[in-house]
């Protein structure tokens, strides 16, 4: 029997990412002309129409019949509380069980490195970030809302199933990726039921690949020490609102959030896949924003989808227009975001 071609469900998004991700298309059709890719209408426009945020029948339409969905930017002035952001997004990580927030810190161009005398080796880390627990399960609630003794409490929910899930696909694709460094972060010290189990749990795998040096730091302590240091890191493996702020930071180690890129995972499952800025409303549909994130998102995709010398002529090809100055004007260059991709294709060859 023929394998079939995979199935994408694109979902443009809100602001600018409806832009890169047309762009992401074009990178997408040129490179794996044999994907299916699908339009989905679902964002701030379709929640002002309609109220719809994700419907139940598209959640198992994904679910049964795609391999990836390729997500555009969400948020939306219109829309202040982000109910339709957070449907889709977290929703589906939670609901699909996309417990690996994978993002990669990878510095291309030197000169894009805010570090003094950093360059390319010095910055190269996989960060996973547990996806699905921690403080952003939404355990919690007010008490006496609205009045001076008004209580608000947020609950850090945290499994041993689920911390040794991340820990291991930590180690796993060092182990797969010849790095030979796993530094698992927390805050322990200050956060000791939690911070005990991720302890435990990170010193029995780590026992399983004895190969790998696993090193642990105080979450305050490796954001110092990604600043100061980066080249010390390969694999870096933490929670879910850690793993939050400290690919943030990273982001801007490679050059900026133009340039982040991100994948939700679940091995062996439908998998979610999206650029890490924000739909910045204020240039949308201005041909300022920057496509190069998505199209490193695209090769994550592809890569997951069992294309990974796709992700390296993508890569590759970012590189070449960084170092050419073929960029939007964020990052010094003179290019509209069609240009930037019309460049990126040409050197895709």
């Amino acid at each position: 029997m023929q394998k079939r071609s995979p199935r994408i469900a694109v979902v443009p998004g809100d602001g600018i990412g409806v832009e890169v991700i047309a762009e992401g298309v074009r990178v997408l059709k040129h490179l794996a002309p044999d994907l299916e890719l699908e339009h989905f209408d679902l964002g701030a426009d379709r929640y002002l129409r309609d109220g719809v945020t994700l419907p139940d029948d598209v959640f198992m339409r994904w679910r049964d019949e795609f391999d990836a969905i390729f997500l555009g930017a969400l948020g939306d002035p219109r829309v202040p509380s982000n109910v339709h952001a957070k449907e889709i997004l977290l929703g589906s990580r939670f609901r699909y069980d996309l417990y690996i927030n994978q993002r990669p810190i990878r510095l291309l161009d030197a000169r894009k490195c805010p570090l003094k005398g950093k360059g390319p080796s010095d910055v190269d880390i996989m960060v996973f970030r547990e996806n699905t627990e921690g403080l952003y399960t939404a355990v919690g609630g007010v008490l006496k809302k609205d009045t001076p003794d008004e209580v608000a409490q947020e609950a850090c929910v945290v499994t041993r199933k689920g911390v040794e899930r991340i820990i291991r696909a930590a180690f796993e694709w060092a182990d797969a990726n010849g790095k030979r460094r796993v530094c698992m972060s927390d805050k322990s010290n200050a956060m000791r039921n939690v911070g005990q189990l991720w302890q435990k749990v990170f010193r029995i795998v780590a026992a399983e690949y004895p190969h790998i040096e696993a090193s642990h730091l105080y979450v305050d302590v490796l954001a110092m020490e990604l600043v100061r240091a980066p080249e010390r890191f390969e694999v870096i493996v933490t929670g879910n609102l850690f793993g939050d702020i400290i690919t943030d930071l990273g982001a801007i180690l490679q050059g900026g959030i133009g340039l982040a890129c991100s994948g939700n995972i679940h091995p062996g499952q439908l998998g979610l896949f999206e650029p890490v800025h924000g739909s910045a409303p204020d240039i949308a549909g201005q041909g300022k924003a920057n496509p190069m994130a998505t199209f490193l998102t695209a090769g994550m995709m592809l890569a997951n989808l069992g294309r990974p010398e796709l992700e390296v002529r993508i890569i590759e090809a970012v590189r070449v227009l960084l170092l050419a100055d073929q960029t939007t004007p964020e990052l010094g260059g003179t290019l509209t975001t069609s240009q930037v991709t019309d460049a990126l294709l040409e050197q895709l060859g």
